[in-house]
């Protein structure tokens, strides 16, 4: 088992919910898979638990990964890091596939010096959006780390916290009102990397806007995006 090495030219990569291609998505497995690697950055998911602590997941259930019955915005911390998670067979356990804290997580990019891209999950209180954006500074990394989110209310509070932040917008398209957010609010671009053609990058690129293109696991799809001028590419397993 590995990564697929591509030619990246000046693309920087980034491993979708750390080298989940190989490792369970969202462990610490996987983000030290992606730190011991030549990726730019590691991706993953915050979730607020329903007593204010912030875990990394990327469902808001536990089923499809766990086989546990539990909304992660319902369940109180301790529970659910008392889940162990199976490894991608889904049969063997092992001690270390645990769900991770925001700590644990930042704690890993800083240790292999890897830009954490932190995507914040559903709407959130911009309280807690003040917070999670609070431990990332308290921990060092505030300045290597790129906030995404599909809510631009999550994205607005901290660009209001934070003037230069960096900070991508999710989306499927990039639409007209996606397009006037990222110009309004300086929010670069985190789109499906199916729907990104030539003249997207073109556009987004005469509007000062950086473009990041997921969950590309196709070699030909990368080297297409690639000669199309993106910015970033975020794989489970392109390297």
């Amino acid at each position: 088992m590995n990564t697929v090495l591509i030619e990246k030219g000046s693309c920087k990569m980034v491993a979708h919910r750390g080298v989940s291609g190989l490792e369970l998505e969202n462990t610490c497995a996987a983000f030290v898979a992606a730190g011991v690697k030549s990726y730019y950055g590691i991706e993953t998911d915050v979730h607020v638990t329903s007593d204010g602590k912030y875990v990394i997941f990327h469902d808001d259930d536990m089923k499809r990964i766990a086989g546990v019955d539990l909304v992660i915005e319902k369940t109180d911390f301790e529970r659910i890091r008392s889940v162990r998670l199976p490894d991608k067979d889904g049969e063997t356990y092992r001690s270390d596939l645990i769900v991770p804290t925001l700590e644990d997580y930042i704690a890993v990019c800083r240790k292999y010096d890897k830009v954490a891209v932190l995507e914040l999950k559903n709407s959130m209180e911009p309280r807690h959006v003040e917070a999670i954006a609070s431990v990332v500074k308290k921990m060092g990394w505030f300045e290597k780390t790129t906030f995404i989110s599909f809510c631009a209310d999550n994205l607005i509070v901290l660009r209001k916290l934070y003037a230069d932040a960096s900070i991508q917008l999710l989306a499927d398209k990039l639409d007209d009102e996606c397009f006037e957010l990222m110009k309004k609010y300086r929010f670069d671009a985190d789109l499906n990397g199916k729907f990104v053609t030539g003249e997207t990058v073109s556009r987004l690129h005469a509007a000062g806007i950086k473009v990041n293109c997921w969950t590309i696991d196709d070699p030909n799809n990368a080297a297409e995006l690639i000669a199309m001028g993106v910015d970033f590419i975020t794989s489970n397993i392109l390297e």
